[in-house]
């Protein structure tokens, strides 16, 4: 990467200024709403389940896992959520970062809960499922590539602007 020698004494400002810009973003509206819905779905899924599982004290012990997993999900994901909500700041895209790996962790944990059905069982449902998690999982590391991406660039511009207000103040 190339940089220029700073010529010009409003440079300082206009890199101080996209620093604090960078620095201070929000959440977009849409993103907020967007985590707002998954905060209410997570929390709805959680409850639902919660309850029927509460309800149903004779269940097998397969389903009673089964249930754990899915109330430890919802409620990551409840966590999730109100951190994003509760910062407010795009943090880097750190945001997406988490997600990512959430995703690609529950999409495993779904895949190979799929997989254990499918051997333990030979239902060929289960291999139908089975394709269905190898799809999820691909879709996950794809929202995981992205992200990680996103917040390499993000924190490369803040490096690049601050050294150029490093170098401007001397």
């Amino acid at each position: 990467m190339t940089t220029r020698p700073h010529t010009s004494s409003a440079l300082p400002a206009e890199s101080a200024a996209a620093l604090q810009r960078l620095l201070d973003t929000e959440l977009s509206l849409p993103s907020r709403l967007g985590y707002v819905a998954l905060l209410l779905v997570a929390l709805t899924m959680t409850t639902v389940i919660t309850a029927l599982w509460t309800t149903e004290p004779a269940l097998p012990l397969r389903t009673h896992v089964g249930f754990a997993l899915m109330v430890a999900i919802g409620l990551s994901w409840i966590i999730f959520a109100i951190w994003a909500l509760r910062h407010r700041r795009i943090l880097f895209a750190r945001h997406q970062v988490v997600a990512g790996r959430m995703a690609v962790t529950f999409t495993t944990v779904f895949l190979l809960g799929t997989l254990v059905v499918g051997y333990t069982t030979g239902r060929p449902e289960a291999y139908k499922a089975t394709a269905v998690g190898l799809v999820l999982v691909g879709l996950a590391v794809v929202v995981l590539v992205r992200a990680k991406r996103a917040f390499a660039h993000l924190v490369a511009r803040r490096d690049v602007l601050a050294r150029e207000l490093g170098r401007s103040a001397r």
